[in-house]
């Protein structure tokens, strides 16, 4: 259910690293709570992300929710597919469903994040 090779937030957001760009999405428990997706409003590609620090919402049947950044840089690449197709978001929250593509400016923030054992204890306690 939380894969791995992921680092998580506590604020229910996932990110993929592969050098120095991070994949950002949200997890299956935030999906799940959220209920359908019906909406995403995301940054344009050349923005800025700041760690902690919202970059978008996400709107399902039951509310509206902030998305924030797990790390802080450069957005590289929006998922046009979750834009067009917000449910992408239920189906595939690991995969298809992914949001934003950052280009990382301190890779040190990672640090700050939980991996997948840890993340899973937090869910628990909620």
């Amino acid at each position: 259910m939380y894969p791995d090779d992921l680092k998580y937030s506590k604020d229910h957001e996932w990110i993929r690293v592969e050098e120095n760009r991070g994949t950002v999405g949200i997890t299956f428990y935030a999906q799940e709570s959220l209920g359908d997706v019906v909406y995403v409003d995301l940054p344009q590609v050349g923005d800025e992300v700041a760690a902690g620090e919202s970059f978008g919402t996400v709107e399902s049947v039951k509310s509206v929710s902030d998305l924030y950044s797990p790390v802080s840089g450069k957005v590289v690449e929006v998922n046009q597919g979750v834009i067009d197709h917000p449910d992408l978001i239920n189906k595939d929250p690991y995969g298809d469903g992914w949001l934003i593509m950052v280009e990382m400016s301190d890779p040190g923030e990672l640090d700050d994040l939980m991996d997948a054992k840890a993340y899973e204890e937090l869910v628990k306690k909620s």
